[in-house]
Order: C-alpha cells, then sequence, then structure tokens
C-alpha cells in the first residue's frame, strides 16, 4: 500500500513539473518580458571583467639597454611591460583608471618587484597614459586574446593619413 502511494505521488509531481515548463517551443507562446528582438540580459554577451585592477609603476633611463627577461634590450620607447606571471609575449591593454586613456603593451620582462605593484610600464607607455610625472597610478589590465593580437598590432603599425 505505502509503495502504491509513493509511485503515485512521484507520477503526480512528474506530471506537475511538466505541466510548469509550459510550451516546448518559442511559436506556442510569447516571452511578455522581452521584445522581439530583445534577450534576457543572462544571454547577451558577458561584461568584460579585467585581469587585473591594481597599481602600475614605470621604468625609464636607468635600465635603458639592459637585458629584459625576454633577453631583448631594455628601450624605454617601445611599448612594453613587466608582469610577474602573465607569458612573456602576451599583448596587455592598461587603462588608467583616473582618466580612462588606453594603450596595448607586449609583456617582455618580469617585475614589479615592489608589494602592491602589479605591472612596470616603458617610460612611453606610461607617458602615452598622462601618469610619467606621478611615477604611481591605478590601472586596469585585459589580456588582449591572441586572435585579436595580430590585427591589433597591424592597427599601431598602419600610417595615419591625412588629408
Amino acid at each position: 500500500m505505502r509503495g502504491r502511494i509513493v509511485q503515485g505521488l512521484a507520477v503526480a509531481l512528474l506530471v506537475a513539473l511538466g505541466a510548469a515548463h509550459g510550451p516546448i517551443n518559442s511559436s506556442a507562446a510569447s516571452n511578455p518580458k522581452f521584445g522581439p528582438n530583445q534577450a534576457p540580459k543572462a544571454l547577451s554577451a558577458p561584461h568584460n571583467q579585467p585581469y587585473q585592477v591594481g597599481t602600475a609603476s614605470w621604468y625609464g633611463d636607468y635600465f635603458e639597454g639592459r637585458p629584459t627577461a625576454s633577453g631583448e634590450p631594455f628601450n624605454m620607447y617601445d611599448m612594453t611591460a613587466a608582469h610577474l606571471t602573465l607569458p612573456l609575449g602576451t599583448l596587455v591593454r592598461v587603462t588608467n583608471l583616473r582618466n580612462h586613456r588606453s594603450v596595448i603593451v607586449r609583456i617582455n620582462d618580469r617585475g614589479p618587484y615592489v608589494d602592491g605593484r602589479i605591472v612596470d610600464l616603458s617610460f612611453n607607455a606610461a607617458r602615452v597614459l598622462h601618469f610619467d610625472q606621478q611615477g604611481l597610478q591605478r590601472v586596469r589590465l585585459d589580456v588582449v586574446p591572441r586572435h585579436k593580437a595580430a590585427a591589433t598590432l597591424a592597427m599601431l603599425r598602419e600610417p595615419v593619413l591625412q588629408q
């Protein structure tokens, strides 16, 4: 007797759950929450999360010509940076959180070795971000995906035509 009651309750529960799902295809009923060309926020493109947010510093002429971790000599006028963990050669968009200026740099060195700092930029990168006078600035780091890296480098190298 107890088995039949449990079995009956299970069937009733399954039927109730099936009915709660509503129509299976979208033509059977419209969704009143969203218009015909709108999608719920959960299905929209995800918000890009930064790789890292923290304090950046820069280094310049004292290190000019010295070898970096990648083996190339440091050039303070290149758009390069030092990071402790990102693979050498990684492209990173660095955004100054005070003025929202951004620059793309290539990781070619290791550092910074000062607590509380997340990236050491070349002098030129810091100059473009407008914090070469301060020395330190709060920044956001976003890794540039490999499939976009070639196009990004091509845009950076393309000469600007004046009319």
